[in-house]
């Protein structure tokens, strides 16, 4: 089956040193670009995280501090690699969850204004849990009756996950249309304000906190009334983008500025 196509779409897969969005670096990326007509490229970038990668991390991605001493930092390949991805949606195994968040943190701190907003995301792994409840390995057996070969290397677990939606679009033909504004919209838990998800809208389309002791209670409501949270916030370890979301919905709510 062909996907069906409005932009191209790019499936990407990320090893890192380890799972912490806010703290943790990329040491590997590996892109699928798919284009309306078929057309597929790919290519693995090795990157050099600016920090030790924790043994436990090397353990399950086979990548050590020895293996990108020479190569590149995230922002040296930033720039090319934003140019690249602009204009398609995004595609991915539990991408919504940590890949695109802390893919956005490294653009953050790359100062690469890179606007992931506008784009569709498809977790392929939310559209197998909502079906099957497995892991990618389990998930390409299931739907490829293929065993995953180098699984937690980028480029394989990459192309697992752009074949495993190819399957799952040949299986579920009457529950899943191809198009991308419905699987987006289908692989997509909550609707999120930021990519990590402390922020979310609610039923109403209010920005509503999604953690802790404000969960569920409109954002501007708790910045206005609970002084010094906005600042607790802020100086806490929580992903620059969250931050980037919070500060323009205090400001829009001080009217200095529009939107989020």
């Amino acid at each position: 089956m062909k996907l069906n196509l409005a932009n191209p779409i790019v499936f990407f897969d990320l090893e890192t040193t380890g799972i912490n969005i806010a703290k943790d670096r990329i040491v590997e990326i590996s892109v699928l670009k798919v284009y309306p007509n078929g057309k597929e490229e790919q290519k693995t970038i090795r990157v050099n995280p600016g920090m030790h990668i924790p043994e436990e991390a090397s353990a399950i991605h086979g990548i050590y501090d020895e293996d990108v001493k020479d190569a590149p930092m995230f922002k040296h390949i930033a720039r090319e690699l934003a140019h690249y991805i602009e204009g398609c949606d995004l595609g991915g195994y539990n991408s919504n969850r940590f890949d695109i968040p802390l893919l956005a943190e490294e653009f953050l701190r790359a100062e690469v204004d890179f606007d992931m907003s506008k784009r569709k995301f498809v977790d392929v792994q939310t559209i197998f849990h909502k079906m099957e409840q497995r892991t990618l390995s389990a998930a390409y057996h299931f739907y490829c009756d293929k065993c995953l070969e180098d699984a937690h290397t980028a480029a394989a677990d990459t192309m697992a996950t752009y074949e495993v939606l190819m399957a799952q679009l040949d299986r579920y033909g009457e529950k899943l249309e191809n198009n991308i504004d419905f699987l987006s919209k289908f692989s997509t838990q909550n609707k999120n304000v930021d990519f990590a998800g402390f922020i979310i809208y609610d039923d109403k389309g209010v920005e509503v906190f999604n953690f802790g002791k404000n969960k569920g209670v409109p954002v501007e409501k708790v910045l206005k009334e609970q002084q010094g949270y906005y600042d607790w916030m802020i100086k806490s370890d929580f992903p620059l983008y969250t931050k980037k979301v919070l500060t323009k919905i205090k400001l829009r709510s001080s009217g200095l500025v529009k939107g989020v």
